[in-house]
């Protein structure tokens, strides 16, 4: 029986077009092999649609996100954009869609693989075998708070103001994700707080250590994020899966992520409590060497591997696609990020034919 879905894509901006290219190929021979039928659907986001709309992110392409089983987002930015208003900005449209979208959780993998351990700024003996997931809230705290903004003081000078802030339900539902993903890893969950100093914190934690009680399978740690910065560098397998608010997420989440050595490896996915969740790679879009097939699609298509675990529920379709990642590495192809003279150096489109190839093949 063929399961159908219905997928939205957005190549955004950049490399973004190229990579995302490589993985709709990808999830095409997924797709056969395991009797799974996608309906793609490309839409504009970032600057792409400033240029053609005005806009970052055009109300069609919303309502098309919502009306899908998942939304596979490439890359989005550049300096052509850069000098705009915030509200006018890519970035604005990204943070529009996770708040359209009600994607509240992101998960954030940071996994060394052995292939590419040299390929890290750190000693082998430090990050073989690290293989962490940061959980990070994604629609509160200090980047949504309220109120914000630049003021007049009453001195006369300006005064900028943000606010960071969460409700018990917020702490509690990302933490929920949290304890779940542990318990489907191994077992052992870190939260990362500021509680010796923020009263937020002080809500958070006691808030995540109420929610251990539901959760007696999983080990619970908490660590301030200072000390969990140094850690993460210090002693990275220490750590399984880490929850954390937005601000601090988004700091330990790309520490995170270049123990691996590169960020061009790495994907990412961000989920709701229903509806469809929004995959897509952490690195940015590169524009520099936009349009040169010099751009690593890696993380684009771990990624739709992502999509297929976490967003359509297909874990052995996104096995095999992660197993044919390893296969191109273990048979030496790099694109130009993870490249060294003992390796084999492959544009973008050569590393998706590649990883066709080892799709076929273990089939």
């Amino acid at each position: 029986m063929v399961q159908q879905f219905r997928i939205t894509l957005l190549p955004g901006d950049g490399i973004g077009p190229e990579i995302m290219a490589v993985a709709v190929k990808i999830l095409k021979e997924i797709g056969q092999q395991f009797h799974l039928q996608f309906s793609f659907q490309e839409a504009l986001v970032g600057g792409a649609a400033i240029d053609a709309t005005g806009e970052p992110l055009p109300a069609q392409t919303l309502q098309q996100c919502q009306n899908s089983d998942a939304v596979l987002l490439a890359a989005i930015g550049g300096y052509k954009w850069d000098t705009l208003p915030r509200h006018q900005r890519p970035e604005t449209g990204l943070l529009g869609l996770r708040a359209g979208l009600k994607l509240f959780a992101n998960l954030r993998p940071a996994t060394i693989l052995p292939q590419l351990i040299e390929t890290s700024s750190l000693k082998p003996e430090v990050v073989e075998g690290v293989d962490l997931m940061v959980v990070r809230e994604l629609t509160g705290g200090i980047y949504f708070g309220q109120p914000r903004g630049i003021f007049a003081a009453e001195t006369g000078e300006k005064r900028g103001v943000n606010t960071m802030a969460y409700t018990e339900a917020e702490v509690d539902r990302i933490g929920r994700v949290a304890f779940e993903t542990a318990r489907k890893r191994s077992g052992r969950l870190c939260s990362v707080d500021k509680a010796n100093v923020l009263e937020v914190s002080q809500l958070w934690r006691d808030r995540i250590t109420l929610l251990a009680q539901e959760y007696p399978d999983v080990v619970l740690t908490h660590l301030y994020v200072d000390n969990a910065a140094m850690q993460l560098v210090r002693w990275p397998k220490q750590f399984d899966t880490l929850v954390t608010s937005n601000l601090f997420g988004d700091i330990l989440s790309d520490i995170a992520a270049m123990l691996t050595g590169s960020i061009g490896m790495l994907p990412s996915a961000s989920l709701g409590a229903a509806g469809p969740g929004l995959f897509e790679p952490v690195h940015g879009s590169a524009p520099d060497i936009a349009g040169q097939d010099k751009a690593n699609p890696l993380a684009q298509v771990l990624s739709a591997a992502m999509m297929l675990r976490h967003g359509l529920n297909q874990p052995e379709a996104a096995a095999k696609i992660e197993q044919a990642v390893l296969s191109v590495l273990t048979q030496g192809y790099r694109t130009g990020d993870i490249h060294s003279p003992e390796t084999t150096l492959v544009g973008c489109q050569a590393m998706g034919d590649a990883l066709l190839q080892a799709l076929q093949t273990e089939h």
